[in-house]
């Protein structure tokens, strides 16, 4: 009894701890590699319009991941119709090869900055669209199939005041 105590005692704790995360997704690419035509597409709707969140992309790589860098680009659409459209470019990678993100073992989760202290200005199902955008140097055409990215998803947070 007092084994199920403590476990239940350390869930309640645990989810207190991340009360801030209103939603988190994710997809697995095929085979852990990411094709340059295909879209990771993500609806939600939005939590509320008055507080302010921040939006992050999940990614989840292995060791098979050949670059240091990445490149994406995110459309974020809301009920109305707008279209906020980034290309992105985020670290994978220290100098050294180590990689960043958190994960013991060969896979590594790393959260990335998309919104800063947005506030979701309507209601209504707002669509992420992620892709990545990478390409060799010196080459125009992408890189058709990107090996080592395992997983691609988001994460809405609330900003506590």
């Amino acid at each position: 009894m007092l084994r199920n105590s403590f476990i239940i005692f350390l869930l309640v704790l645990l989810g207190a701890c991340n009360s801030n995360i209103i939603e988190t997704k994710y997809k697995a690419t095929k085979n852990g590699v990411w094709n340059k035509d295909e879209i990771m597409s993500f609806s939600f709707n939005a939590p509320d319009t008055i507080s302010r969140y921040n939006v992050f992309i999940n990614l989840r790589n292995d060791n098979t991941f050949p670059y240091s860098n990445l490149f994406l680009i995110s459309e974020l659409s809301f009920p109305n119709g707008t279209v906020i459209k980034d290309t992105l470019e985020y670290q994978m990678a220290e100098p050294n090869g180590e990689w960043l993100g958190k994960g013991n073992g060969s896979i590594k989760e790393n959260k990335l900055w998309l919104k800063e202290n947005i506030v979701f200005p309507e209601n209504g199902v707002y669509t992420l669209q992620i892709s990545q955008a990478m390409r060799k140097n010196g080459n125009v055409n992408g890189i058709v199939n990107l090996e080592g990215i395992t997983d691609v998803g988001y994460q809405i947070e609330k900003i506590k005041e």
